[in-house]
């Protein structure tokens, strides 16, 4: 890393969504971290808030809404000195317009970090890529926030059948109960039906699936959000001039 010390970039990650998650999350940015020695690392405020409401059951059925929370968390984190704001959970970004009016330092957007990894990675290939198949909780597919800008760029997105959707409900859960091998044995049919059917690429457009899916061998090149956010960290830590850090 080109800047450390007391003027170093802070990185706020807005957690808890789930825990596991947010811890898969750090790993893989410390991974993302060309780093020889401790002082080379990010400096990185964690704030993990597991009560925030299901995003899923806010934006399916108006349960009860996570704006509160993720804005709470969010300015907790402004206010402890973060430069700019991962939220690793991808039903979370439904919301995080409303978030992003509520403070004043950037909140990353994972989204648009994957699907931008996902363009560079088929643009001219040859031979053309197949499908991308894209896995979530059922909120994060009835929105269309991954199946809407793929296709608006041209690339051949493959839905999961609705077992197959069951079964990635139910690995996703296994995760956040800590049931990681039952979760690993729910996911793997999955992805290899998913190949067989064409798919090259799978989105683990849960955080939860990660986890899961570097467990497996088989099947389809995963696309990993939570990995192309911590990269987005990484990329946004060592552009921001060290005079405009907080």
């Amino acid at each position: 890393m080109a800047v450390m010390g007391s003027s170093a970039p802070v990185v706020g990650v807005l957690g808890g969504m789930g825990p596991a998650a947010t811890a898969d999350f750090y790993r893989k940015l410390v991974e993302a971290t060309p780093a020889r020695r401790d002082q080379d690392h990010l400096r990185t405020l964690i704030w993990s808030d597991p009560s925030i409401p299901d995003r899923a059951e806010a934006f399916l059925r108006g349960g009860p809404s996570p704006v509160r929370g993720l804005t709470a968390g969010a300015r907790l984190l402004e206010e402890s000195g973060a430069d700019f704001i991962a939220v690793p959970c991808n039903t979370a970004h439904l919301f995080l317009a409303a978030v992003r009016r509520r403070v004043g330092v950037p909140v990353l957007d994972m989204i648009g970090s994957t699907v931008d990894e996902i363009l560079t990675a088929v643009s001219g290939a040859e031979p053309p890529p197949g499908a991308v198949a894209v896995l979530g909780t059922a909120a994060t597919m009835a929105s269309g926030i991954y199946t809407d800008r793929l296709i608006g760029n041209g690339v051949a997105v493959l839905h999961p059948r609705d077992t197959e959707q069951h079964a990635v409900i139910a690995a996703i859960t296994a995760v956040k109960a800590g049931e990681i091998e039952r979760g690993v044995g729910l996911l793997a049919p999955v992805l290899e039906a998913l190949a067989r059917g064409g798919a090259t690429r799978v989105v683990t457009a849960c955080t939860e699936l990660p986890i899961l899916s570097e467990r497996i061998d088989a099947g389809p090149r995963i696309v990993d959000p939570t990995a192309a956010l911590a990269r987005a960290c990484v990329r946004s830590a060592l552009a921001l001039p060290v005079a405009a850090v907080r």
